[in-house]
């Protein structure tokens, strides 16, 4: 198995080129393709739910709605086409076929899809190797469906994208630390994840202890490893449990890491949302890229 096309839902909430640079980036680790899909809202949306509106108000609405579609997706298909200019990027129409050097290098397009951004993400995500999606914003509410949907609804793994802060990024996936506690979750990790590490020119396994003996250390995670032929080093740390996610994310800046690989929501989503938990913690505070897994 390895990456071949990468997922990377747009909108123009100023966002977007951060996320294509790390998909880009991680891309070019794997020469894959990278899919930039907009989603054109329905004007059908826009009308209020469970609300009888007058046929000419309704007229109006879905009028006004189409134009304000139109803006919107222009708008954000321009900043798509500066970004490539930018970049040196030449957009294709559609992934690679079975041409012969087809795979030879990266590439990337740009589609159109009408619908909630979450909902097509949660169908189109399906048929994508890895989606990658900006870092929700939880002041401005924007983000978290998508995030969620991809996530939870379409079986792939999910590279959350930090803000840049104005900085280019230079490598992502080039040094990635693995969230290791022995859990069924961080397992299913691994598993997926092992395309990536691969092709990772180092590996660390992070694993935090609150003193209790685990029956899968992080010295089985690193011998399960080598079998893959991957070599990966091991830093562990005495935490509390309600402070697993700050220390991840510390321990990977500590070692270098550039990416981190973990599982998602060990226990029930609603659970981490009402009570907090390592997931959320990372969604909300993550400062370097994560792969998550489900």
């Amino acid at each position: 198995m390895t990456i071949r096309r990468i997922l990377v839902p747009v909108r123009g909430d100023g966002k977007g080129e951060g996320v294509l640079d790390h998909a880009v980036s991680l891309a070019r680790r794997f020469k894959a393709h990278v899919d930039v899909l907009h989603c054109r809202p329905r004007p059908e949306d826009m009308l209020p739910f469970g609300v009888s509106v007058p046929a000419m108000l309704r007229k109006n609405i879905l009028a006004s709605a189409g134009t304000v579609a139109d803006q919107e997706e222009r708008k954000v298909r321009d900043l798509f086409d500066a970004y490539c200019e930018r970049n040196g990027l030449t957009p294709v129409d559609g992934p690679p076929g079975l041409e012969e050097g087809a795979e030879d290098r990266l590439s990337l397009s740009w589609r159109e899809e009408s619908g909630k951004q979450a909902a097509v993400i949660a169908v189109h995500g399906r048929l994508a190797d890895l989606i990658a999606v900006a870092q929700p914003d939880r002041e401005r509410n924007l983000g978290l469906n998508t995030l969620e949907a991809a996530l939870l609804e379409t079986g792939k793994p999910v590279l959350l994208c930090p803000p840049r802060a104005g900085k280019p990024v230079e490598t992502c996936g080039s040094h990635i630390a693995v969230a290791w506690n022995g859990s069924a979750e961080a397992a299913r990790a691994v598993t997926i994840g092992l395309p990536l590490l691969a092709a990772a020119e180092r590996v660390t396994i992070v694993a935090l202890s609150d003193g209790a003996q685990k029956p899968l250390g992080p010295e089985a995670l690193e011998d399960y490893l080598a079998s893959h032929g991957i070599a990966a080093g091991v830093e562990t740390e005495k935490t509390k449990a309600t402070a697993v996610g700050g220390a991840l994310m510390k321990i990977a800046h500590g070692c270098g890491g550039d990416l981190l690989l973990m599982g998602a929501y060990g226990q029930s989503r609603r659970r981490e949302l009402v009570m907090g938990g390592v997931t959320q913690h990372i969604i909300d505070r993550a400062d370097l890229p994560v792969l998550l897994t489900h």
